[in-house]
């Protein structure tokens, strides 16, 4: 699923894709909530990686996380991409907050 993604789209420079976690719609006890009171999903994994931004001496630094990286995201922010159906998020690398440790 996220292989074909990185064979139609490749991130540039420094931008990350990343797939955002399903949203919870049914509480541990059973509750089901409506779309409104579910909060966004800030819990992501990403998919693709761009090969890095530019320094000031030319050379290239690459991005902070791999493929399969399990990463926090800010609250607001990220740029919707559909590819085949389905939705992925566009961030730079330094937008994203911090990556989860197995």
């Amino acid at each position: 699923m996220a292989g074909k993604a990185i064979q139609k789209f490749v991130p540039l420079f420094d931008r990350v894709l990343v797939e955002r976690f399903c949203q919870e719609t049914v509480t541990k006890g059973g509750i089901v909530l409506p779309e409104k009171s579910q909060g966004k999903v800030l819990q992501a994994t990403v998919v693709a990686v761009g090969e890095g931004s530019k320094g000031k001496n030319g050379d290239i630094q690459p991005v902070s996380v791999t493929v399969g990286d399990k990463v926090l995201l800010p609250e607001y922010g990220g740029t919707k991409v559909m590819i085949d159906d389905k939705e992925y998020y566009l961030f730079r690398d330094g937008d994203i907050l911090g990556k989860y440790l197995n």
